[in-house]
């Protein structure tokens, strides 16, 4: 069976400086995969060169057995992407955003059944929203294209524990009920490897730690040491 998303030595970077080197990572429709890492290690540019905003510098990026080497390839080929920076259009109600990026009112206007936390708030502008409200919307947002394979980066950070409950609870239905394929980039160890059923772990733009999540939460010693040499304060979680 061919991959959801594979990466083959992949080497990802800045105005041809690699922060990543030789990257193999693949993930399997349905799965979710945690991509973990200190500050530094190349988790955001290794989700900014997968859905096309940067050009790899080696290595190819494949979905579903196509070459992507543009947004416009990964859109084509069914790829999604949740941004730290979440990608709402803050001038917009919670149910125009949703129409947008589903690309009609009447797809759109029906998932916000699937959202219990967004329907009374459904006529108010993004920009307006608090922070977990927001997360809520930009998953919602980013599910409503329809992906078979989507990226998701820092999705927890600065968010209360009921919201990160309710986003870990969707991002799971949506991988196991719509077989969609997750990648997720998390600086947040526990929480990481909670969501996932297998992890990579970066340190300096190459992978050092990899296998189930199960297993790497048993080596916590040594993703300590991957986060911060000598210093166990590096994980958080």
């Amino acid at each position: 069976m061919t991959a959801a998303l594979s990466l083959t030595s992949l080497s990802a970077g800045h105005n041809g400086v690699p922060v990543t080197r030789s990257l193999d990572l693949t993930v399997e429709p349905g799965e979710i995969v945690a991509l973990i890492g200190p500050n530094g290690a190349g988790k955001t540019t290794t989700l900014d060169t997968v859905a096309g905003v940067l050009h790899p510098l080696g290595g190819e990026v494949e979905v579903h057995g196509h070459q992507v080497r543009s947004t416009a390839e990964a859109g084509k080929r069914g790829l999604g992407y949740l941004p730290e920076r979440r990608g709402l259009f803050s001038g917009l109600t919670v149910r125009e955003n949703l129409w947008l990026r589903a690309r009609s009112r009447r797809r759109g206007d029906p998932l916000l059944d699937d959202y219990p936390a967004l329907q009374r708030l459904a006529d108010r502008r993004a920009g307006l929203l608090s922070g977990g409200e927001q997360q809520i919307l930009a998953l919602a947002a980013a599910l409503a294209s329809q992906p078979s394979v989507l990226l998701i980066d820092e999705m927890t950070m600065g968010l209360a524990p009921v919201v990160v409950t309710q986003l870990v609870e969707l991002v799971r239905t949506a991988a196991a009920e719509r077989g969609i394929a997750v990648l997720v980039v998390e600086q947040h160890v526990k929480a990481a490897l909670d969501l996932a059923q297998r992890g990579y772990v970066l340190q300096q733009g190459e992978v050092v730690m990899e296998g189930p999540a199960e297993e790497l939460r048993g080596r916590m010693d040594e993703l300590h040491a991957a986060y911060v040499p000598g210093k166990e304060a590096g994980i958080t979680g």
